[in-house]
């Protein structure tokens, strides 16, 4: 790749929101460098590049540093806007539709189920109440975007929506396993479960997908060390 055109990605493994950046770059078949981060002894690079939160995933375009995960994502539809797939709608008005479900997923999903995790008890009972009003009210939504659930059949009609919502609904299976609950399944969220299915079978989404045993094993671990803080 030529150094005038360079893309790097500072990112972890185990993020979801990185995982979103990954999937986009990866559709629009961009090359670029990843850089692995440990959280725990964070890169100078990664300082200099986000100074403000000090996190990933950082996005590193000739030199210039973009943060936050549908900040870049957005960045990248913009900046290789002739590349395809469109991640979104042309016209003003179905873009704005995307990017409203697109911002309830990233701040009401996200924390929901991250609740849920790390709550046991009446506590996460609620939690799970919640999480569940929260799917119904996104399961309605997505009926307007996915009228054929399980169309995702390759990559060209891949968005941002299915950007956002794949890397948390993806590893369903594994969430089941370590936190005993159903976040999708096919009775309840048969649009979410399908399109997530469908999306999940592509061999782009397999080759970023990390393997159930590992997930598994990154719940718990979250989990645990939530609960053990919490009872500190």
């Amino acid at each position: 790749m030529a150094e005038e055109d360079r893309v790097t990605l500072y990112g972890l493994w185990a993020s979801p929101y990185v995982k979103r950046v990954e999937l986009a770059l990866k559709l629009k078949g961009i090359p670029f460098d990843y850089v692995e981060e440990d959280l725990k002894n964070k890169s100078p690079q990664l300082l200099k590049y986000n100074p403000v939160y000090k996190k990933v995933p950082v996005l590193v375009h000739n030199g210039n540093p973009i943060s936050e995960s549908l900040v870049i994502v957005e960045y990248i539809e913009e900046t290789w806007k002739n590349s395809s797939p469109h991640l979104l709608p042309q016209t003003p008005y179905e873009g704005a539709r995307v990017r409203f479900w697109s911002s309830f997923v990233d701040q009401q999903m996200y924390q929901a189920l991250f609740t849920v995790a790390k709550t046991e008890g009446e506590k996460q009972e609620k939690a799970i109440k919640e999480l569940s009003e929260k799917l119904q009210l996104l399961e309605e939504g997505m009926k307007e975007f996915f009228p054929d659930e399980s169309a995702a059949t390759d990559t060209t009609n891949v968005g941002l929506l299915d950007i956002v919502f794949l890397p948390l609904f993806g590893p369903h299976k594994a969430q089941e396993e370590a936190l005993g609950i159903k976040v999708i399944d096919p009775v309840k969220t048969p649009v979410i479960f399908s399109r997530v299915e469908a999306l999940s079978q592509l061999p782009l989404v397999k080759e970023l997908t990390p393997p159930h045993e590992k997930s598994v094993a990154l719940i718990k671990f979250v989990r645990e060390n939530a609960l053990k803080a919490s009872s500190a």
